[in-house]
């Protein structure tokens, strides 16, 4: 217990008793106890607040990751005409090709 053997413990009782005396050492023992339950339960109260908040963030994180996905979905959806590729270029489905304009006389072979 914080690093106190009997011999500290005993010396400290001793050091109390002769200060406070023997009819106010009980009185002390008790207010100190109390100091230390309400201690140990604003501590309680604490950790459980904080781990009732991190739940709730991960459950906000979880329901956010899902609708993100039907989201992207229909995004794709909506456009039919367009693909993206995996380089992240767009380009038109398939359709009919057409040639490109000539501007000259074509050379003779």
């Amino acid at each position: 217990m914080f690093g106190v053997g009997m011999p500290e413990l005993l010396v400290i009782l001793v050091v109390a008793l002769i200060i406070f005396g023997p009819k106010k050492l009980p009185e002390l023992a008790r207010s100190l106890g109390k100091g230390f339950a309400e201690f140990k339960k604003a501590s309680h109260e604490f950790k459980n607040a904080m781990d009732m908040e991190s739940e709730k963030n991960e459950k906000g994180e979880a329901a956010g990751k899902s609708a993100a996905i039907p989201k992207e979905t229909a995004a794709l959806a909506s456009s039919p005409l367009q693909t993206e590729t995996p380089s992240g270029v767009e380009q038109k489905a398939a359709g009919p090709e057409q040639e490109p304009a000539k501007t000259g006389p074509e050379p003779k072979a």
